[in-house]
């Protein structure tokens, strides 16, 4: 489900990117025709005008008439006048400077970057320009980075096989397998390695943390010319027809749900929501509503509802004669 504040968010940083390409073009080109700028933009003049009118309140803080972007316009040409000194090689403040090292830091630490010497040349570049950063006691660590993580990730650099003890929540089972590795990536803030699995036959991914054990073998890695990386830009569950479709009554305290699930339908009906979407299995289904609080009532399907019900049951059953009860006449005596 595509939100209005993603698309909102996306249209704010094309439009700052076309503004930072804006000025360089026209400082390149004095006098040139707004239809020619907006063609060779790829915008529409309508959007082009737009943006000028955007850049007369851009510029140095001050924020003054002499700090500001100017242009001269004549007719449907436009000329900058006083670029804000955005024509003057960058300086960095120690402060800007060190931001900047730590973020290269954390890209090159990132699994999946694919050009990370790119990254290190850039890196080395700013510490040497300031000297003092070279050795700042700066460590970056990224969220769910572990030894496991730095295994996995010189495995794959290396090209080699791996046979991997994994856990699959799902189906709440351990399974030993063969892998052959794609690349690794960090999706959600979390590490997966993706890879063809010769058990199953197809590209999979591997969450690092779930990997119990990892061996890497002597042979390379080989992966089949039909392997596909999978498509992660809406994040690593993707939702389909021919999953399970569960629906649930939520109260006000779970509507959190909507927000963190893709769901297919969510109406109101009353202080209450009717939520519908897709799960891997009626397994998870059964774990996740399991751990939710009272608020929550399965409406379809029937069978997760009594699957619910029963599990329920259990766990109520088994608190009922509490564990290492006895009579105390047996255990102690009688007093």
């Amino acid at each position: 489900m595509t939100r209005p504040a993603s698309r909102a968010g996306r249209a704010s940083a094309d439009r700052l990117a076309r503004l930072l390409n804006l000025v360089p073009y026209l400082l390149a080109r004095p006098g040139i025709e707004i239809a020619e700028a907006a063609h060779d933009l790829g915008v529409t003049e309508k959007q082009l005008r737009e943006d000028l009118e955007l850049l007369w309140v851009c510029g140095l803080p001050g924020y003054g008439p002499g700090d500001l972007i100017d242009m001269a316009f004549d007719g449907d040409r436009v000329t900058i006048t006083y670029d804000a000194g955005i024509d003057r090689p960058l300086r960095l403040t120690p402060d800007e400077a060190l931001a900047l090292v730590v973020a290269l830091r954390m890209i090159a630490e990132t699994p999946g970057v694919a050009n990370r010497e790119a990254v290190e040349r850039a890196l080395a570049k700013i510490e040497n320009a300031a000297g003092d950063l070279a050795g700042a006691p700066v460590e970056v660590r990224l969220p769910g980075d572990s030894a496991r993580v730095r295994e996995l990730r010189a495995a794959v650099e290396r090209g080699r096989a791996l046979r991997i003890t994994y856990y699959t929540p799902a189906r709440d089972e351990t399974t030993e397998r063969t892998i052959d590795p794609l690349r690794m990536l960090m999706v959600g803030g979390r590490a997966y390695v993706e890879a063809w699995c010769r058990r199953a036959e197809g590209v999979r991914l591997f969450r690092a943390d779930r990997i119990d054990a990892v061996t890497e073998l002597p042979e390379q890695a080989v992966v089949p010319p039909q392997a596909r990386p999978h498509d992660l830009s809406d994040g690593v569950f993707r939702p389909s027809a021919d999953l399970p479709l569960i629906t649930l009554r939520i109260g006000r305290g779970e509507r959190w749900i909507t927000e963190y699930y893709p769901c297919e339908r969510v109406e109101a009906d009353g202080e209450q929501w009717l939520v519908s979407l897709r799960v891997t299995d009626l397994g998870w289904a059964r774990r996740f509503v399991l751990g939710l609080g009272p608020e929550v009532t399965v409406v379809a399907p029937a069978e997760l509802a009594e699957q619910v019900r029963a599990q329920a049951v259990a766990a109520l059953d088994a608190y009922a004669t509490p564990a290492g009860s006895a009579d105390p006449a047996a255990v102690g005596g009688t007093r």
